[in-house]
């Protein structure tokens, strides 16, 4: 998809359909971007943020949180060109599979797997997003699903 997310339309609950899938833009993992990280959470675990130690690790170098790449996931997914109105996050299951490595560029991979409407909302509706952040080698590094609540278009109902 080449069109640039603030050109797409927002999706109501009822304009998605299962299957319906998405590749978002891309992010490059930097030092700063996660020194920045460190700073905001004030999670300094040392593999994160010291090379000398890092490299008795068997990763052998500094490595991205793992929350971090659920951060930029979620993010990345908001900046593609399939985008819901915004609506209520439900919850996440996510696993972390392989490092985020400085300098590795990801992006994330989504999909609506499931639809149904709300039981205690009238109006809204719930999709669960089956997602995978993928490296530039095609390495998925982490991946999961995303629970919304999402509002359903106006008059539908």
């Amino acid at each position: 998809m080449t069109s640039t997310a603030s050109a797409t339309p927002e999706r109501y609950w009822d304009d998605a359909r299962e299957g319906d899938s998405c590749l978002s833009p891309e992010y490059a993992v930097t030092e700063a971007r996660i020194n920045a990280y460190a700073e905001l959470t004030g999670d300094f675990t040392p593999v994160h943020v010291d090379e000398a130690y890092a490299k008795t690790t068997p990763f052998g170098t500094r490595v991205a949180h793992g929350l971090f790449g659920l951060s930029i996931a979620d993010g990345l997914k908001t900046q593609s060109d399939y985008r819901f109105v915004p609506g209520m996050s439900l919850g996440w299951t996510w696993d972390f599979l392989l490092p985020i490595r400085i300098d590795d560029v990801v992006r994330v991979r989504f999909t609506v797997g499931t639809m149904r409407l709300s039981k205690s909302r009238p109006g809204w509706g719930i999709v669960v997003l089956p997602s995978e952040l993928i490296n530039q080698h095609g390495e998925v590094v982490q991946r999961g699903e995303h629970r919304l609540m999402i509002p359903r278009r106006p008059g539908t109902f």
